[in-house]
């Protein structure tokens, strides 16, 4: 077993709608990624469609249906709460039902916000209580459920209780304090959260401006974590060194790390 990286492909499709083009193909990149060694592919849709489309669901749901790629993970990022929209944004939960990936990614952000910044607040139970039967009705559909978290014990507490199957760490903070002097405190954090998690039977995630720099690390100090979804900085470097070779260089710092299944 090993750590699974998931390709996000936001910013390719941001690149193709700075212009009314079909260039850069989300589909060929999507192919591109898998042939180099990537184990998913994640989106993330949101309501202004500044990047990933409906179709762009669609088209994907429909390749990694292929029987070369049944081994391919496909996770659909996004507020479940979001949409739909007069601009023929069909709403998340109504694309999660009609694609039924193999993954569905929560997560709390707010249309205005030009990236996840945050998980979930679970302290409050009208949260909860929201977003209870939204989890059962994707289980239903035989799509399991992450729940984008910060690490906080409490919280992840009330994640396990909704039956989620896995979290998904907000990895932010641990990007920015890398190289820093708080680096070593702020990775404690996510130790000791991703042990809890584990005892609870939560599995484990990981995205957000993790990098080349700092993935190793993170993966060596926080056991196991199942997926680490990367988008912005793979397709950052892959200006400089394309995409299949970027995608190779990502695997081989997975591949280095003992994956620790405790």
């Amino acid at each position: 077993m090993m750590t699974r990286l998931s390709v996000n492909l936001n910013k390719v499709a941001l690149l193709r709608n700075s212009r009314d083009t079909t260039i850069p193909s989300v589909t060929d990149a999507a192919k591109t990624a898998i042939e180099s060694g990537a184990c998913g592919i994640t989106v993330h849709p949101r309501p202004d469609m500044r990047h990933i489309r409906p179709q762009d669901v669609y088209d994907l749901a429909r390749l990694l249906s292929a029987s070369e790629y049944h081994d391919i993970e496909f996770n659909i990022e996004g507020n479940p709460w979001a949409g739909p929209e007069d601009n023929g944004y069909p709403g998340f939960m109504a694309l999660i039902l009609e694609v039924c990936p193999h993954q569905a990614t929560l997560v709390p952000d707010d249309p205005s916000q030009l990236t996840s910044d945050h998980g979930w607040d679970l302290s409050d139970p009208q949260t909860r209580d929201r977003l209870s039967p939204i989890i059962n009705e994707i289980q239903s559909k035989g799509t399991r459920v992450s729940l984008f978290m910060d690490p906080v014990d409490a919280q992840l507490q009330h994640a396990a209780e909704l039956g989620c199957e896995r979290i998904e760490f907000y990895t932010g903070p641990y990007a920015d304090a890398f190289d820093s002097p708080d680096n070593e405190s702020v990775l404690s954090q996510f130790t000791g959260a991703s042990q809890f998690a584990s005892q609870l039977g939560l599995g484990i995630n990981a995205g957000h401006d993790l990098n080349q720099h700092n993935l190793e690390a993170f993966l060596r100090a926080v056991q196991p974590v199942a997926e680490v979804s990367i988008g912005h900085a793979i397709i950052s470097d892959a200006l400089w060194l394309g995409l299949a070779e970027t995608v190779r260089r990502y695997q081989q710092i997975i591949e280095s790390v003992p994956f620790s299944n405790i």
